[in-house]
């Protein structure tokens, strides 16, 4: 044993960093002795940084693949996740990309470096929220990639409240050195735009808008950044210019960083069979330095005889290649062609065969003859897979299977998803592509191929069958129909509100975060807060008329500053102006209500990122709280506008007890319907006051009955204060929305409920007509997910038991600190009761 032991060291010392892999990948050194974990160091990071620690690097991964985690398409952008056993990567971070991560199992916990191509929101939109996962799960650093205003970014996104601000962000700008780890070597190509023809709009990659920083009215007219600047902070000093941000553009000419990635060299196997018939000592420890050395291309000498390593152990395998481009429209075209990398690459060398190339482009850049010609000198053997707006891949098909199992119940209060479709031709292309699918995956190592086995799949048919095949639920279903029979039809249109979003905290396969459409008439409508992936929703619901959705769209409420409820509004300005484009209609900037200290982050990501403030006329919530008195002059004409747009006689806001400057809001029509949003917020009584006689209340119900004291610290509602907090204010009927991820499909029922109270699911649609139906849905809505409820409540009933036994512990450590003070004071007591009268006669006398 310990001759294996000794044996074992020595090759550890002599082979260097290739033999060390593969020692580390048997097992912990034994030269360096076992070291226990620190428990806040999560598992992967430790055996990441004892691999570096041993000088694994060069050793190179079994397994490498490229998986396509968004395809393009319009409601899901591009991204794409590269695995090896040691290392995981994320090459771009659109808004959703967290959440089809999450759904597809997807290791966002493994995540080692994020790369960016463009500092566009198409590309940086999901990081606030995977940045903040990251850190809940103990990640404190991570490695950042990309252009140089990836920097400003980052530093823009530390203005929101929270763990963003003592996260290490790290960036590694491509005037840096290469980027190097145990799996692979990352070179960045920076590419930079020549100017487009006067006149000429510039097609866009996949997600971004067409008119982003690039219309010629941005810097001109009531919605100029300029003019925004100035009524968004008239009487106050601006953190910075529009003007500033415009030289700071001209400093940095529109760039995107390609990234060419070549996996480590992994060595050849030792031929274990073909030793022994050799005579070779295989199976004792005289043959591990034999090993080591034919794999490190040495030839050895065994008996007399010289063995080479090409005898004995399979061809090294060189590392493939893959390269990640973005070319987002034709004035980047002329910069790939050129690049002296890409074309060192196109030579033919067999050390510099690219297996695979990502082409992150619109199909007008894919039409280009210039283009198409330098894709061609890649050869046969490379690969190509094309990502853009022409994809019609599902990235999230459990939200469309609950959406198909929810519409037999009622299809109108719950319709069915569609997708958004390009209407543009694909282009032809002189060598063959793959279009890209969620979930597909190209092998680098061990064998280069497409695997489609993971690939999502839509089967709505499958869907009502397994809906169908659950105990009751058919039962439950008819008896709802034939109770809803019996309820007048009396719906009227509008309003109508559209649930896009009711999770809390971080976007989940089932519920999306906080956002809520309500539609006033056939042609305006209010956003109630913005959490990301809002835009993405919005096409899943209403497929190709998302773009009309958009121009009915005349303002935002942003309730609070937490990043799940408005971290999807700059997408939203973006298609926004886009979809004004698509229709030939006049754009009209949003009204944004929301807390002031938004501004700092918008103007930060205008001046450094994109120009997005010109699309917005910022009414401050402060002001619409009843008695303010301190509105400006320009803010008060914005209002007037705002209640003019929609038809309102009031448009109302109040503080509520969650966070510093939380707001709730309440609307009320000409017509006299009155409808009431809480945001975020605990049991509020200036909330009550606002909304009294609302004929609806949208409230927060975060937490379960039982959990007060949870609810308490993060500052949140359970269920049953939701629903008295609307009985207070003698609302017409109360819908319970942004519960916690913990109910991923479906809360617990409190005893408060009644007839007056619903549960919102991601994709409702509510008219006033339908309040006496939807308390009806709950019978069926507990046989659809029957299991979920009966797990659920057996959490709790786990979590109560644990409650009663550490109080059961306290009131023991009570008792017995009463018994032993007790026992102190009798042992204090004298032993000789006679002496008592005694003392006291002294004293008297």
């Amino acid at each position: 044993m310990w001759a294996l032991v000794r044996a074992r060291a020595l090759v550890w010392r002599r082979a260097g960093p290739g033999g060390a892999a593969r020692a580390m990948a048997e097992g912990p050194s034994v030269a360096g002795g076992p070291r226990r974990r620190p428990k806040d160091v999560p598992r992967h990071v430790w055996a990441r940084e004892r691999r570096r620690n041993a000088g694994t690097g060069l050793a190179g991964p079994n397994t490498v693949y490229v998986q396509v985690v968004a395809a393009g398409s319009r409601d899901a952008g591009a991204a794409v996740y590269v695995f090896s056993e040691f290392n995981r990567y994320l090459f771009n971070c659109g808004e959703g990309t967290q959440r089809a991560m999450q759904e597809h199992k997807l290791k966002i916990s493994h995540l080692d470096s994020i790369f960016l191509s463009r500092v566009s929101w198409a590309n940086v939109g999901g990081l606030p929220g995977m940045i903040l996962t990251l850190k809940a799960i103990g990640l404190q650093r991570c490695m950042f990639l990309g252009p140089p205003k990836l920097q400003n970014y980052l530093k823009a996104i530390r203005l929101f409240p929270g763990p963003l601000k003592r996260m290490d962000l790290a960036v590694q700008l491509h005037t840096e050195p290469e980027y190097k780890d145990e799996t692979m070597t990352v070179y960045q190509i920076p590419l930079t735009a020549k100017p487009l023809a006067a006149g000429s709009s510039p097609p866009q990659s996949p997600g971004a808008s067409p008119q982003g920083g690039n219309s010629p009215k941005r810097d001109t007219g009531p919605g100029s950044p300029r003019a925004a600047q100035q009524s968004l902070e008239e009487g106050k000093e601006s953190p910075k210019k529009a003007g500033d941000g415009q030289k700071c553009a001209r400093k940095h000419p529109e760039l995107v960083t390609a990234f060419l990635c070549k996996v480590h060299p992994r060595k050849g196997k030792f031929l274990a069979a073909k030793a022994q018939e050799l005579g070779l000592p295989v199976g004792t420890p005289a043959i591990l330095p034999i090993i080591t050395a034919l794999k490190n291309g040495e030839s050895i000498t065994f008996e007399g005889k010289e063995l080479f390593p090409e005898e004995l152990c399979t061809p090294t395998d060189p590392g493939p290649v893959f390269l990640v481009l973005e070319c987002p429209h034709e004035g980047f075209v002329d910069a790939v062609c050129e690049n002296e990398t890409f074309q060192r690459y196109q030579e033919g060398a067999a050390e510099h065969q690219v297996a695979l190339v990502i082409h992150m482009t619109p199909e007008a850049v894919l039409r280009d003859s210039r283009y198409q010609q330098w894709m061609q000198r890649f050869g046969p053997g490379t690969q190509h897979l094309v990502l853009n707006e022409n994809s019609s891949a599902v990235h999230n098909p459990r939200s469309y299977k609950i959406q198909t199992q929810l519409n037999l119940i009622h299809p109108e209060i719950f319709p069915l998803l569609t997708t958004y479709q390009s209407k543009e031709a694909e282009a032809v292309c002189p060598v063959p592509i793959v279009r890209g699918e969620c979930l597909l995956k190209y092998h680098l190592r061990p064998q280069q191929e497409w695997q489609r086995d993971a690939v999502t799949v839509c089967d709505p048919d499958e869907f009502v069958s397994e809906a169908l095949d659950l105990p009751d639920f058919q039962t439950r279903v008819k008896e709802c129909k034939e109770s809803l029979s019996a309820v007048p039809g009396n719906v009227g249109a509008y309003p109508e509100i559209v649930f896009l979003g009711t999770g809390s905290a971080i976007p989940m396969k089932i519920r999306n975060v906080s956002s809520t459409l309500l539609n006033t008439s056939a042609t305006r409508s209010l956003l109630l807060d913005c959490g990301e992936g809002t835009f993405g929703q919005l096409c899943r619901h209403y497929g190709e008329q998302v773009d009309q959705v958009l121009c009915n769209l005349v303002a935002v409420f942003v309730s609070h500053m937490h990043t799940d409820h408005h971290s999807g509004l700059v997408n939203i300005l973006m298609e926004r102006r886009r979809a004004f484009a698509a229709l030939g209609q006049d754009f009209s900037p949003l009204f944004l209500v929301a807390p002031e200290q938004i501004m700092p982050w918008l103007h930060e990501y205008h001046n450094h990122c994109e120009e997005i403030l010109g699309d917005i006329k910022m009414i401050p919530s402060q002001s619409l709280v009843k008695g303010c008195e301190n509105i400006r002059p320009r803010a008060k004409e914005f209002v007037s506008s705002l209640l003019e747009s929609y038809d309102l006689a009031e448009f109302q806001t109040c503080e509520v007890q969650h966070c510093k400057n939380a707001f709730a809001c309440s609307v009320i029509h000409k017509s006299g319907w009155k409808v009431v949003y809480s945001g975020d917020t605990m049991p509020c009584m200036a909330l009550v006051q606002m909304g009294k006689n609302a004929n609806l209340l949208i409230h927060e119900a975060t937490l379960e009955d039982g959990m007060e004291k949870e609810a308490i610290e993060k500052t949140h509602s359970t269920t049953s204060q939701a629903i008295q907090t609307g009985m207070k204010m003698n609302a017409e009927f109360i819908m319970l929305n942004h519960f916690s991820q913990r109910y991923a499909k479906i809360p617990l029922f409190s005893e408060d409920f009644s007839d007056r109270v619903g549960i919102a699911f991601d994709h409702m649609r509510v008219r006033f007509g339908d309040f006496p139906a939807i308390p009806k849905l709950i019978p069926p809505l507990k046989a659809l997910f029957a299991d979920d409820i009966v797990e659920m409540e057996e959490r709790k009933e786990k979590r109560e038991m644990r409650l009663l036994k550490e109080t059961a512990l306290v009131l023991d450590k009570l008792t017995r600190g009463d018994s032993a003070e007790a026992a102190c004071q009798k042992r204090k007591q004298p032993k000789n009761h006679q002496e008592l009268p005694d003392k006291k006669l002294k004293t008297a006398n």
